[in-house]
């Protein structure tokens, strides 16, 4: 499993889930979105640490060394992004972390997942057939994040298969359709959005200031 890429993908969609706390819905759901960062950050940092300093890695690189995908780094926006987002990562994470049943990160993780995609997909039919506007919401963030699809599966189209039977059950029991548009891609290379820059100039900004500081 790629350690640098999938840990890259945790770490940033840990803190974007993070930006939620204080601001989610409800008491209950802004407990909910924390328990999954911290699921995804605990995830990070064993797959990061693969590779070398794990705080190093997290704090101290700069966008175009990041090599986590462009769907993960894209805003929260309403609530009803969030969970789209979280539906196509999560259902993609549940079939990579299950197909390497060797992998101690991954055997802890699948279980984590399984809950991450259910959460998503619950949402996601409760908004998708709950009231006009709830619909239209969904929709447009089907519109907004389709494009990012894609590049989940550049290094492993195996696994499109399962992910589209999986989120296609989702999509049609939320009454939604899948977009027609095209794809974008980069993020495995360095070739971030702009948005990445944003949310690492807030993660790292405090041991940037502090360099060598350790609780």
């Amino acid at each position: 499993m790629r350690s640098l890429e999938i840990g890259d993908d945790c770490l940033v969609l840990a803190q974007r889930l993070a930006e939620w706390v204080t601001y989610a819905p409800t008491l209950e759901e802004d407990v909910a979105l924390a328990n999954l960062s911290l699921d995804l950050l605990g995830q990070a940092r064993a797959l990061l640490s693969r590779v070398g300093d794990e705080d190093e890695l997290a704090y101290l690189r700069e966008p175009s060394a990041f090599r986590n995908c462009l769907l993960v780094e894209q805003p929260n926006g309403d609530f009803a992004h969030t969970v789209v987002r979280h539906l196509l990562y999560s259902a993609f994470l549940f079939e990579l972390y299950g197909g390497h049943p060797e992998d101690d990160v991954a055997a802890k993780g699948v279980k984590e997942l399984a809950y991450h995609r259910d959460y998503a997909a619950l949402w996601a039919v409760r908004l998708g057939k709950g009231t006009e506007e709830s619909h239209r919401r969904m929709s447009a963030a089907l519109e907004t994040l389709w494009p990012f699809t894609a590049e989940l599966f550049e290094d492993e189209p195996e696994l499109r298969r399962p992910w589209d039977a999986y989120v296609g059950r989702v999509l049609a029991e939320a009454a939604l359709a899948v977009p027609e548009c095209a794809q974008r891609s980069g993020g495995r290379k360095g070739e971030h959005t702009e948005h990445l820059g944003a949310l690492l100039s807030e993660l790292q900004v405090l041991h940037r200031e502090h360099v060598g500081a350790r609780w």
